[in-house]
Parts: C-alpha cells; sequence; structure tokens
C-alpha cells in the first residue's frame, strides 16, 4: 500500500489540513502504518501536483493560515481503481524472530527481558484498542464507523496473539533455564 491511499481514505473520512492529518494520521490508521509528518507532508505536496486532492488557504484568526485538503474526482477514482486492485497478505519481517531463532547457537535466557518487553508492549496497544473499542463503537453503526471497527478488531486480535505467543515463548524460555545443569559446589 502507498501512502498515498493511506492519505486519500484518511481526507474522505475528514478533510483536513497537513497538521491535523499527522495527528489524526498518529491516532488511527498510523497503528498500523507508520508515516511521519514530514512523509507526509511530501506525499501531499505530490497527491496536490497530480490532482488527487486539491488545498484551499483558510486564513486564521488567531493561528497562521492553513490549507486545508480534500479529495478531488481525481483522488475518488484513484482510490478505486486501487480498492480493485488485488492484494497479497504482507509478509513479517521481525527482528525478534531472527533473534529467537539465533537463540539456538547462544543464552537463549537473555530474551527474556526482551519478550516481557514485547509482552508489555502489546498489552499497553491492546488496552489502548480496547479503550478506543469501548469509546467509539458502542451502538449502532453506520457504514464507515462499521467498516472502520471491523479494522480495529483485527488490530485485536493480532495483539491478543502477540500476548499469546509471547507467553508460550516466554514459557519455553524459562524451561530452558530449568534444564541447564546445576554448577557443582564445594
Amino acid at each position: 500500500m502507498a501512502l498515498d491511499h493511506a492519505l486519500l481514505v484518511s481526507l474522505l473520512e475528514k478533510p483536513s489540513s497537513g497538521y491535523e492529518l499527522a495527528r489524526r494520521f498518529d491516532r488511527s490508521i498510523g497503528y498500523f502504518w507508520h508515516a511521519t509528518h514530514q512523509q507526509i507532508y511530501k506525499v501531499l505536496a505530490r497527491m496536490e501536483e497530480a490532482g488527487w486532492i486539491a488545498g484551499e488557504v483558510q486564513a486564521g484568526d488567531v493561528a497562521p493560515d492553513r490549507t486545508l485538503f480534500s479529495v478531488s474526482q481525481a483522488g475518488r477514482t484513484e482510490l478505486a481503481r486501487w480498492l480493485a486492485e488485488p492484494t497479497n497478505p504482507e509478509g513479517v519481517r521481525d527482528t525478534l524472530m531472527v533473534k529467537l531463532r539465533g537463540a539456538a547457537f547462544g543464552d537463549a535466557h537473555k530474551l527474556i527481558p526482551e519478550l516481557e518487553h514485547h509482552r508489555a508492549l502489546h498489552a499497553n496497544r491492546l488496552t489502548a484498542y480496547r479503550v478506543i473499542e469501548a469509546r467509539d463503537f458502542a451502538g449502532m453503526l453506520d457504514r464507515q464507523r462499521a467498516l472502520q471497527y471491523q479494522v480495529l478488531k483485527s488490530g485485536i486480535r493480532f495483539e491478543q496473539g502477540w500476548l499469546e505467543w509471547c507467553e508460550e515463548a516466554l514459557g519455553l524460555l524459562h524451561s530452558f533455564e530449568q534444564d541447564k545443569p546445576r554448577r557443582k559446589t564445594k
């Protein structure tokens, strides 16, 4: 997926300035598609040049002027083309997985603190997702909200899977500690 398409979706949800878009992106699409604010501004300029979005300068009373971006018909056409394009699942590229394989050739128990750290990060992310779920997705949902909720549910299941895996991997590493031969003391 190109960042362009993620930004088109975000702008269709709500026309925004670059700053607002970058902040909203961090709290929504940014959970599963990371982009720096600098990347977002660069792509917005490219999308405006391509005619996919249009910027309208709004004079600020207190704050400086800002450009409010919205999706043009050409942008909607591009998004429709992209939505119809087949995709393949993206592969996983995770340093922790390589370290775990490499632990067979080293001191495996040294990975325990890192796995505990990952478990804590995934638990925190799951908690954040649950807060969003309770706050934003109670009751009847319109089409847009139902689709957004489906994305959130994918994130919840992803984090739950990671937590289960971390517990299993930690159990395995702890069992290796117990299997270590004990040094005899005189």
